[in-house]
């Protein structure tokens, strides 16, 4: 009956041996959880200590691998943006080349090509930022030999804490043995399995401390790089954004001032419509009036002008000190008789 019992005992511990290790192949965290004493408090405290690290440099870990997949997800979608924006540039400039008569459509997409080729340029320096300031340092940090040798460190140290709590019931074994039989043989494999447990507790306690601070280590550096990172990417995000929407406010005002000055520029000649005004008359100049263009009038206050015609547009044409051209309305006042100076004789 004894040896059946001895059979089934070491049954048992195989089983639970062979169970063990099954659970350390296929545990998530690669630092076995335990809330066994297997030497004193202050083992296990060391042990709690290591696995609150472990577990906080692989959360880190994990959120740094999390933005470098935004960051390169960014990066695919800027140069399919940059190629569609570049493409869009093109047919713009393409199309205000062959349109040219369209005068108003033609120039606004000759302005908006223009600003098109440059907000992709922007993108592509957010491209290559998003590559210098958070994939490279990032990459290195998840990659990198300090963080593997300090999991390494630690997953030793669990190693050996498992054999040590084998250990400890190796113990308590042969020491049950050496009761009920207290002859030399037993006495010795006490001895020995007792040494063997003083040297590990001596190696984890050396293991320990350095596991502990190789994490302590690294989780600093990684909680001080992320950091870094993260405000590297807002302030790269808010600089292209603001960059860009100064790009399209100033192509809206161009693209706007650009189709009110056609809408509102004179006629190219003097027309004949019925609806218009033929008769002359003398105007005085209220405000100056630079002309922009060569069948424009420049006007100074105080000119008088022989109005030869009034448009519905806005403009008038008429003439003053021996030169033609158009000039806005509201610029001069009809006057019910002619001057007398001298001055004002010019206009003739």
């Amino acid at each position: 009956m004894d040896a059946l019992r001895k059979q089934a005992s070491k049954l048992r511990e195989q089983v639970a041996k062979q169970q063990q290790a099954v659970i350390k192949q296929f545990s998530g965290t690669g630092y076995e959880s335990s809330d066994v004493v297997v030497i004193d408090e202050v083992e296990m405290q060391r042990h709690q200590q290591l696995e609150k690290l472990y577990r906080s440099t692989r959360s880190g870990r994990d959120f740094q691998k999390e933005i470098i997949r935004a960051a390169e997800a960014f990066t695919a979608i800027g140069y399919k943006h940059i190629e569609a924006g570049t493409k869009l540039s093109e047919d713009c400039f393409k199309y205000g080349v062959e349109n040219v008569d369209d005068k108003i459509l033609a120039k606004a997409a000759s302005i908006y090509g223009d600003a098109r080729k440059n907000s992709e340029k922007e993108q592509e320096d957010f491209n290559k930022q998003l590559f210098s300031q958070i994939l490279e340092p990032l990459r290195a940090m998840v990659t990198g030999t300090p963080l593997e040798d300090a999991r390494h460190l630690a997953q030793r140290y669990s190693r050996m804490r498992q054999e040590a709590e084998a250990q400890v019931a190796e113990v308590s074994r042969r020491q049950a043995r050496v009761r009920e039989a207290p002859i030399p043989e037993n006495v010795a494999k006490l001895h020995a399995a007792e040494s063997r447990m003083q040297e590990l507790k001596a190696n984890m306690a050396v293991l320990g401390n350095e596991a502990a601070a190789a994490l302590a280590a690294v989780e600093s550096q990684q909680q001080r790089l992320t950091f870094q990172r993260l405000v590297a990417l807002v302030e790269a995000e808010k600089s292209y954004h603001e960059r860009i929407a100064a790009i399209y406010r100033e192509v809206e005002v161009e693209m706007v001032s650009e189709k009110q000055r056609k809408e509102s520029a004179p006629p190219v000649s003097p027309s004949t419509n019925g609806s218009e005004k033929t008769k002359y008359f003398l105007a005085e100049a209220m405000h100056a009036f630079d002309a922009s263009s060569g069948k424009e009038l420049s006007l100074a206050v105080g000119d008088y002008v022989v109005v030869r015609q009034v448009t519905s547009s806005g403009w008038s044409e008429g003439e003053c000190r021996g030169k033609a051209g158009w000039f806005p309305s509201a610029y001069v006042e009809k006057r019910t008789r002619v001057p007398t100076s001298s001055t004002a004789a010019e206009v003739f």
